[in-house]
């Protein structure tokens, strides 16, 4: 059974940080990029960070770019989004997603519909 389980959200102020785990089962993380995607009441859902597998090569949209750090884990199982400076405009669900990758050289070019699993999200709240 293929599962993503997020963990790490929580209310914070402003400046303040946060790190999400996301612990995935039942299938070759190796063989999948490693995304974080936000949503906020009323928006639509945004890729935030993606990982790489083997390269781990990152991408990062422009509004967390040398606030936010996409990393895995020593077990390898594990993918962290690490949060600093956390601002009222990130709050939201923070959903972490799987996408099969082939060369592990398109993770950058994936987009939602491209992710074969999803957890089931973590809230991040971001008080001022």
């Amino acid at each position: 059974q293929v599962q993503l389980v997020e963990s790490g959200g929580g209310s914070v102020q402003a400046g303040g940080s946060l790190r999400l785990s996301c612990v995935a089962s039942g299938f070759i993380v190796s063989h999948y990029c490693m995304g974080w995607f936000r949503q906020a009441p009323g928006k639509e859902r945004e890729r935030v960070a993606v990982i790489s597998p083997g390269t781990d090569h990152t991408y990062y949209t422009d509004s967390v770019k040398g606030r936010g750090t996409i990393s895995r884990g020593s077990t390898m199982d594990t993918t962290y989004l690490q949060m600093n400076s956390l601002k009222p405009e990130d709050t939201a669900i923070y959903y972490c997603a799987a996408a099969r990758t082939l060369w592990a050289s398109d993770c950058e070019e994936k987009r939602e519909s491209d992710y074969n699993y999803w957890g089931q999200g973590t809230q991040v709240s971001v008080s001022s």
